[in-house]
């Protein structure tokens, strides 16, 4: 029978790189390894094949020899040996790979698995609103895993360090053959890690870790919204086995003000004024986060009308300036006069005269407007 093409075997140019080989060579053999097509004949031979193609094409030497002889240059002692592994490290390395996503761990477990990034913390930071906006330096307490002082996270006695693992010979794994492959899975013995502890830290019981208190002084910046996080990194737990630490969170929850609304870096309120006031005008000392400022209302100032403080609003994250302060009127109309009141607002209303007619189109726009 005569033997397809390598490089069509591979789906690769006779151009191709070391890279392009490896990566077209990964993608045959997960998607036609048997244990993921048990009982599937066609994927083994085809797994096979793409085996026999790669182990070939992946050295130079023999790489070369097919290039100008074509498979009679390689039939002659240099063929595929039926192991995947044979003579080729490469390859071998690439099995790891499958393996370790087929049965839960790659070379890189393999070759630290004990090693575990520390777990992130999170601590909640309630803030007054003003303190949102200004920012603010407070001490917090919490705990977290630190490293035992005693056996420095090997988890073993001081002066007794950590063996061998026999079982796997410090590798982690354990391979086993199964035909024309093996397969390597984690040690039972030493669950990965390689060595194994005969005697464990008497501060810390073999954890590596202990657990502490710790303040830290955390700077709110000015402009921080509720919901933010404030990350410190490597101030979370500590690793497992010379792993790195995790990060600390500070997650900021924001009070509602009395009166004032936040949107972005502007603030808003409602001020409300009386019927007179909105009609002669008047000239107030209005509240702002930093202390009151005055608000000149024109006459005849209508409800919902909104006046723009300058520079009176929340600090711009990380930035330069402030935004604005937004005060709206609303003008109160009275529920309750006495007798002499409601006189005196009949007398007001023969002199004042309104069109009691629909309006336009264009002024119930300005209200709503106005009023969203």
């Amino acid at each position: 029978m005569t033997k397809t093409d390598y490089y069509e075997v591979l789906q690769v140019s006779r151009t191709c790189n070391d890279q392009e080989l490896k990566s077209a060579y990964r993608r045959l053999a997960m998607q036609f390894h048997p244990d993921r097509n048990p009982g599937d004949a066609a994927a083994e031979e085809k797994f096979k094949e793409a085996s026999e193609a790669y182990q070939v094409l992946a050295d130079p030497q023999k790489r070369a020899a097919y290039d100008q002889f074509g498979h009679a240059g390689v039939n002659n002692g240099t063929g595929f040996s039926g192991n995947p592994f044979a003579g080729n490290g490469d390859l071998g390395d690439i099995f790891g790979d499958i393996f370790g996503e087929m049965f839960g761990g790659g070379a890189s477990s393999r070759r630290n698995s004990r090693a575990q990034r520390g777990r992130d913390l999170q601590y909640p930071l309630t803030l007054e609103f003003a303190d949102a906006v200004f920012g603010k330096q407070t001490e917090i307490k919490f705990r977290r895993m630190d490293e035992c002082g005693s056996c420095h996270g090997t988890g073993a006695e001081k002066g007794r360090p950590p063996v061998t693992c026999e079982t796997c010979r410090g590798r982690g794994q354990v391979r086993s053959q199964q035909g024309f492959f093996s397969i390597a899975r984690t040690c039972p013995s030493c669950g990965g890690a390689g060595t194994i502890i005969k005697n464990p830290c008497n501060t810390c019981h073999g954890e590596g870790r202990m657990q502490a208190e710790h303040a830290m002084q955390v700077s709110v910046p000015a402009g921080v919204e509720d919901g933010t996080r404030i990350r410190y990194q490597g101030e979370g737990d500590a690793g497992r086995g010379g792993g790195p630490s995790g990060d600390f969170y500070v997650l900021l929850n924001v009070k509602e003000h009395a009166y004032f609304t936040r949107d972005g870096s502007d603030l808003h309120y409602v001020l409300p004024i009386s019927m007179p006031q909105a009609a002669l005008g008047i000239e107030l000392n209005v509240p702002t986060l930093d202390g009151d400022a005055k608000l000149k209302i024109p006459e005849g100032t209508q409800s919902g009308k909104a006046f723009r403080i300058r520079n009176k609003g929340v600090p711009h994250l990380n930035e330069r300036g402030r935004g604005d302060l937004i005060v709206e009127v609303a003008v109160h109309t009275p529920t309750k006069l006495s007798k002499e009141q409601r006189e005196m607002m009949r007398q007001l209303s023969e002199t004042l005269t309104v069109e009691n007619t629909p309006a336009s189109h264009g002024f119930f726009e300005k209200l709503r407007d106005i009023f969203n």
